[in-house]
């Protein structure tokens, strides 16, 4: 009894507890578990029939998802067939246009080569500035992976014919321009060709990065920008000489890149200006000295033609000397003449041996610069490699300009001092002359009163 008693208690823990209250006694217990048991039954008879629901709701899918794939893989093998109809078709296809087009395809890759190429052409032209849309059609149509249209091929045609046209005009046409300073002003351009384009007097140049015109920085000389100027003012039918640029730009880049005479003077450094200042020196004394010798030489010519002695030139001073009374012999006559020319010509070969100096001098000094621009350069190499040119064309300028520079110095000098040289020799050659028909009469009148 008692072991039903415990078998009691541990089925009356281990199941829920449906009743509000807990038994009093074992009979109220008996009963409690007898009616949780009826319940338990109930439970259970629930969930089972639950369960087979649900497994008749699974088995029902399971036939449909069945049925569903038996249809999936009979659509399947529908769509296999067709695609392989159809692959068939295309390629029976495909071989029939290949068929029929023959050459086309040539001409698919030549028309893309020919547009590909006239894209190039179009982007550097100065055309397009009035045309811009035209780089974008060639664009399209040599990145296109179709046939061309005829239309495409008339409108390719026309692109060409358009430029070709273009190219042998003159116009004139209203444009942004920027300028120098940087605004963009609308201006009106003429434009000669697709070679040369210029506004007020100015040159432009295309830059394709932007599609723009841009005055150059730096104009070519006043002679080229007066001859554009007057080509603008000209009237229709006239004609007038102009500029024009056959490489499209790249001549004028090089003519305006040229430096000035100022320029290649600074290019010299310090050693070019002190050239340039002996180089001045010696002109001054040259001038200087050709006067005084021009001088000398007519007031020369003038003693010759009179008897009257002056002593305003170096003839009439020599001429002074001679005096019959005073020359008692010849050989006397002879030291006083000797005496007088040697003291005219310190002033008839003044200045000439400093042109002789500076003659020389001028290329040693040339030959200096030359020198340090070497120096310079071979630094630059030292310091920053032979990658950029510019940074040794410092040091090539000096030493090119200041040979430059000593060369151009010296060579007139020394033609200058040869030239004096020789004015100053016949000068001194006269006076030789004179004084020896003076020593000469002198002689013969002794000789007659001797006799």
């Amino acid at each position: 009894m008692k072991q039903l008693i415990s078998l009691l208690c541990l089925l009356t823990l281990s199941l829920p507890v449906f009743a509000a209250d807990k038994p009093a006694n074992l009979d109220e217990l008996l009963q409690q578990v007898k009616r949780e048991r009826v319940l338990e039954q109930q439970q259970n008879q629930v969930r089972e029939a639950e369960f087979a629901k649900a497994h008749d709701q699974q088995a029902s899918l399971l036939a449909q998802a069945k049925q569903e794939l038996a249809d999936q893989e009979k659509r399947t093998q529908q769509l296999n067939t067709i695609f392989n109809e159809q692959e068939q078709r295309l390629a029976e296809q495909q071989s029939l246009l290949d068929d029929k087009s023959g050459s086309l395809g040539e001409l698919f890759g030549t028309v893309r080569q020919v547009a590909n190429d006239s894209r190039a052409v179009l982007e550097s032209s100065m055309t397009n500035v009035q045309h811009p849309e035209r780089v974008d059609f060639l664009n399209q149509l040599s990145d296109s992976k179709q046939q061309p249209t005829i239309e495409e091929l008339r409108q390719l045609w026309l692109t060409l014919q358009e430029e070709m046209t273009a190219s042998g005009k003159v116009e004139k046409f209203t444009t942004p321009v920027i300028t120098t300073t940087g605004d963009v002003e609308d201006k009106q351009v003429t434009r000669i060709g697709v070679f040369t384009a210029f506004t007020d007097g100015l040159f432009l140049r295309y830059l394709p990065e932007t599609g723009n015109l841009v005055e150059l920085a730096r104009q070519p000389v006043d002679r080229f920008r007066k001859l554009v100027a007057e080509f603008e003012d000209a009237q229709p039918g006239e004609l007038l000489p102009t500029v024009i640029d056959p490489t499209r730009g790249a001549i004028m880049a090089l003519l305006v890149q040229t430096p000035t005479l100022k320029e290649r003077i600074e290019q010299g450094g310090w050693i070019g200006y002190i050239i340039l200042v002996l180089g001045a020196i010696g002109l001054i004394i040259a001038l200087i000295q050709f006067l005084s010798l021009t001088k000398d030489g007519h007031g020369i010519a003038k003693q010759q033609k009179q008897k009257e002695v002056s002593q305003k030139n170096p003839l009439g001073r020599i001429l002074s000397v001679y005096n019959d009374r005073l020359a008692h012999d010849v050989e006397t006559l002879s030291l006083k003449l000797d005496e007088a020319i040697l003291r005219e010509m310190p002033k008839l070969e003044r200045g000439l041996i400093t042109l002789a100096i500076l003659a020389a001098v001028a290329p040693m000094l040339g030959l200096l610069g030359t020198v340090s621009g070497m120096i310079e350069t071979f630094q630059s190499i030292t310091l920053f490699g032979t990658g950029d040119p510019k940074l040794m064309s410092g040091g090539i300028s000096q030493a090119l300009v200041t040979t430059e520079l000593g060369l151009a110095v010296a060579i007139p000098l020394l033609l200058i001092h040869s030239g004096l040289s020789s004015k100053s020799n016949r000068l001194v050659q006269i006076l030789d002359e004179e004084s020896a028909a003076i020593v000469a009469r002198n002689a013969e009148k002794q000789h007659d009163q001797s006799v």
